[in-house]
């Protein structure tokens, strides 16, 4: 198990080359208040003077120590390697290579490097320094020295120092892979820890906590920590080590860590014989050991897993990046080519990437033809915006100034064509909402089927602008053609049309059989040979149409049954009505209907406009007005259907060859005249900017990812237990 902790280190070196965080290794953090004794006891592990001391907040960076045990013969060989004669020498990460053997040295490296990122302010950075050390006396360890917790800010110190320090700390122990090292002075009391506070918010269970206690030797007189020590005052899972640290005085003389190991030593005989061999430097340096290889042996296979599954998005990441370009025409092509693909393939329905959240493409353009566009014109009323006024003031503008004797044909045409341009707005408002679908298929293409294009940021511009234009150039070729679809209804009202005198024929059979049986309760006083020779006029008539109002209009002359009166309104009594009745013929409350409803007479002395014109009032119809408008508007609604029923089909019909054929068939051909050009190249596939970096970085982290998996292969099972 030895071997492990050697392994995390290298994987620590393999990524702190690419300075990255994905990989929560395995590590031990010292956390505790400022002065609490946190650098003195990472000294002590290490046997050596090489952090910076003092007074108020010193460390102010976290300090990664890797410390690597060399036996003789690997000393030797290592050695040699970095030619080095000393048995102890330190690397830091940012100096390369460069070898310090003087501890003093690497002190002041420390305090340099500090200074250079967190300046001179006493402020903290979050960028860690790498220190390496090599030595026979120590054991393998990976430690970071974190800066000590503050409540109040000194000097320059920001306001928020306590809570950048906090979330510093917090930043390196939420790492679920971390075993946290919590320093608490023993001169203090246990309970008010901050250090054990903070790590039970990060660890609740206790079970990667390890409790430090310094400065026994500083305790008051007639107290001692065997409470603490024993665990009475608070457990702590994996234990209570206590240790005695050089003093400020010891250190200002000289004091080495040695002398100060044995005076511990003597130090733990003498105050607690019980506990002397559980407590110390030496027994906490083996304790982390031990601690740190189970840790690590705890952490690997997920560890593995989580470096294979890295490296197999990183490697997807890096394709999707591409290759940089050599031959500059081939790659032009080969991507217009792909896209012009992709386009046509989105709209067939045979994309490699099918849309599951909503339609898109030919599916969406279906759903226009078919449900918006189709319960569009199903939705339009056959008689919208007609009244049955409208109906009658066409009836009448048509016959001129003579009264009519039956329905003009004129108004039927005047009526239906109106009623028919209601069916253009939709047909172009189907004819934007496909364009709309094919714009949007641009980008569709660009996001999930062509990621190479997204390296090309002028390029993907370039050929959105020749797609636009080119969907923008059909627009008004296909608009013109759904107008001049309505335009050819309107031009000739077909009413020979076999559907239309299906209708006309059922109608006119319905008023056929009311006129005969009407015929059969006529009063003796109607001649029938009058009767029979308009029902013979009305059969020689050419036009379907016209049998039908003329057939209405001898039904409207018809009395209402055998028992009616022979003299009633006109419009509505027998034929003497239908032919306007006499005035003789009326009733003295008819003619006094009649008087009050003319222009009172010219009084003497008052002069009268013959141009004012009686403004109609709402009145109700008589019952030849109200049929001959129903007669107009079932023929009306009937033609409209016919109509609406061709416009449904044929809109579709020709949105797609004239728009949606047109552009899949021109597209590539268009793209290649446009964009492939020789002067043209060097500019349209400039990557963006930013575009090499991420290949770079994301070839580094695939090779640091690939050397990881190579270590943690490396070891043996033989090496876990």
């Amino acid at each position: 198990m030895e071997a492990l902790i050697p392994v995390i280190n290298k994987l620590q070196d393999v990524f702190n080359t690419v300075g990255a965080d994905i990989i929560q290794l395995p590590q031990i953090a010292v956390v505790g208040t400022q002065s609490s004794g946190k650098s003195s006891v990472l000294e002590s592990l290490v046997g050596r003077d090489l952090l910076p001391r003092g007074t108020g907040i010193v460390t102010r960076r976290p300090l990664i120590l890797q410390l690597v045990h060399l036996a003789a013969e690997d000393r030797r060989k290592t050695g040699e390697e970095n030619g080095v004669e000393s048995e102890e020498w330190g690397k830091f990460l940012h100096t390369k290579n460069k070898i310090y053997t003087d501890f003093d040295d690497i002190r002041q490296e420390i305090e340099a490097e500090t200074e250079r990122i967190s300046g001179n302010n006493k402020g903290i950075s979050d960028e860690p320094i790498h220190l390496k050390i090599f030595s026979p006396h120590v054991v393998n360890l990976t430690l970071v020295d974190l800066p000590g917790i503050t409540k109040v800010p000194v000097g320059d110190q920001p306001k928020d120092i306590e809570i950048q320090i906090r979330d510093l700390i917090l930043k390196h122990i939420s790492n679920p892979n971390c075993i946290i090292l919590a320093v608490t002075a023993a001169n203090t009391d246990m309970a008010t820890s901050e250090a054990l506070k903070v790590a039970r918010e990060v660890d609740p269970d206790g079970r990667r906590t390890l409790a430090v206690i310094t400065k026994l030797d500083l305790m008051d007189a007639g107290t001692d920590a065997m409470d603490v020590l024993m665990g009475r005052v608070i457990p702590v899972k994996l234990g209570i080590i206590g240790v005695v640290n050089r003093s400020q005085l010891d250190i200002n003389n000289k004091k080495s860590v040695a002398d100060a190991i044995r005076d511990e030593y003597a130090f733990l005989q003498k105050k607690y014989p019980s506990l002397a061999n559980r407590n110390g430097t030496k027994y906490l340096a083996r304790t982390l050991n031990r601690l740190l290889m189970h840790h690590i042996r705890d952490c690997l296979p997920e560890l593995k897993t989580r470096i294979n599954v890295l490296a197999a998005q990183y490697q997807s990441l890096l394709s999707s990046y591409g290759e940089p370009v050599e031959d500059k025409s081939a790659t032009l092509l080969q991507l217009i080519t792909k896209f012009a693909t992709e386009y046509c393939n989105t709209i067939e329905g045979t994309a490699k990437y099918i849309e599951t959240t909503e339609l898109c493409g030919g599916a969406r353009i279906c759903y226009i033809f078919h449900e918006t566009f189709g319960r569009t014109l199903e939705s339009v009323d056959p008689l919208g915006g007609l009244t049955t006024i409208d109906v009658l003031t066409a009836i009448r503008n048509a016959t001129g100034p003579r009264p009519a004797l039956f329905v003009p044909e004129v108004s039927f045409e005047l009526l239906v064509k109106r009623q028919v341009k209601r069916l253009e707005e939709p047909s172009l408002r189907c004819v934007e909402l496909v364009h709309e679908e094919m714009q949007r298929i641009i980008q569709h293409c660009s996001n999930y089927s062509t990621q190479e294009l997204l390296r090309f940021p002028k390029l993907h511009d370039a050929i959105v602008e020749v797609v636009t234009s080119l969907l923008r150039k059909r627009l008004p070729v296909t608009n013109e053609m759904v107008h001049n679809l309505v335009a050819i209804e309107l031009a000739y009202i077909n009413t020979k049309h076999p559907d239309f005198a299906d209708a006309c024929g059922l109608m006119n059979n319905n008023i056929e059989e009311q006129r005969r049986n009407r015929m059969r309760e006529l009063p003796s006083a109607v001649p029938r040979d009058k009767v029979t020779k308009v029902s013979a006029f009305i059969h020689s008539s050419e036009s379907s149409i016209c049998r039908l109002v003329t057939s209405a209009c001898l039904l409207l002359s018809c009395p209402q049954g055998a028992g009616a009166q022979g003299d009633q309104e006109a419009g509505t009594g027998n034929w003497r009505g239908m032919l306007k009745a006499s005035k003789e013929d009326w009733t003295s409350e008819e003619r006094t209907k009649h008087q009050s409803s003319l222009p009172a007479s010219p009084q003497k002395g008052h002069a009268v406009n013959l141009l004012d014109v009686p403004v109609p009032v709402s009145r109700k119809l008589s019952a030849r007005e109200q049929r001959d408008c129903e007669v107009i508007e079932r023929l009306i609604k009937s033609y409209f259907l016919i109509v609406r029923k061709n416009i449904q089909d044929s809109v579709p019909k020709a949105v797609m060859h004239f728009l949606v054929n047109h552009v899949k068939d021109s597209l590539q051909s268009e793209l290649v005249g446009q964009l492939y050009k020789s002067l043209l190249l060097d500019d349209l596939l400039t990557e963006s900017e930013d575009m090499a970096q991420r290949r770079n970085e994301a070839a580094d982290m695939l090779k640091a990812l690939q050397k990881a998996s190579q270590i943690i292969a490396e070891i043996r099972e033989t090496h876990l237990w």
